[in-house]
This record gives structure tokens, C-alpha cells and sequence, in this order.
């Protein structure tokens, strides 16, 4: 069994009294989710999270380290895949695609993301998300 590991974030922003989280569109697959990517030697999962969102949005984030879900499944035969989120806040709010892997990147109202993204575990973490910033960052 091959196992993988990704770290990302739920990345938002508030903006005219709502919280909007940013969702990516990935080119290969299709599919709405949130920026994420491998771990790389040497890295934490923390700095992990802020690498693939810049390099995947050109978004700075200031990483939540308190929130911490993690995500796993099958991407393929014999693989598992480990995806640990955190809730981040953007700094700024300007994203530029990443050419290569990104399709469309879009800022939603937290309260209508889990009609876009595409499985249900992102839909669940979004609610967990949700709870965390009305709690923690009001």
C-alpha cells in the first residue's frame, strides 16, 4: 500500500460582514475543493499549507493551527491518502490561477460553498470550518 500526504486550508476572508472562503477548480479532474498539496522534506504541515496556497493562488495566509481536520481516502488502487486542512486567513485577496493545475479559483459566502464543492467530506469541513470562525475569528 502506497500512502500519500497532503496539507491545504480552508482559506477565507471577511468581506462586507460575510466570511468568504476562496474554492479552487482543479484542471485534471474538475472538481471544486480547497488549495492543497504533497508535503515536502523537511516541511511541517503548516508550511505546507501556506506553500501550495501561494504557489496554487498567489494568496499570503496566516495559518489556524488550532483548527486541524483531516481527510482520507483512495485516490487509487493500493493508495492512501492522507489530507490534513487548517483554517487559514488570507492577507490579501487578489489570486492569480496557478497555470498548470488550476481552473477557476473563486471567493464564496461560507454559507453557499457546499452547494459548489464537489464531495462530501469538503462539505463537512466546511461546517466544522464555519463553526470554527464564528467561535474563534468573529
Amino acid at each position: 500500500m502506497f500512502h500519500e500526504k497532503s496539507c491545504g486550508a480552508i482559506v477565507y476572508r471577511k468581506y462586507h460582514g460575510n466570511t468568504e472562503i476562496l474554492l479552487i477548480k482543479h484542471i485534471n479532474s474538475g472538481h471544486w475543493s480547497f488549495p492543497k498539496g504533497h508535503v515536502e522534506a523537511g516541511e511541517s504541515e503548516a508550511e505546507t499549507a501556506r506553500r501550495e496556497i501561494k504557489e496554487e493562488t498567489n494568496i499570503d495566509v496566516i495559518i489556524d493551527p488550532t483548527f486541524r481536520e483531516t481527510v482520507t481516502y483512495s485516490p487509487k488502487k493500493d493508495t492512501m491518502k492522507v489530507v490534513v486542512y487548517f483554517l487559514a486567513k488570507a492577507k490579501n485577496v487578489d489570486f492569480q490561477p496557478q497555470e498548470n493545475e488550476i481552473a477557476e479559483i473563486r471567493w464564496v459566502d461560507i454559507s453557499y460553498a457546499s452547494s459548489i464543492l464537489t464531495y462530501e467530506n469538503d462539505k463537512t469541513i466546511v461546517s466544522r470550518a464555519k463553526a470554527a470562525i464564528k467561535e474563534n475569528h468573529a
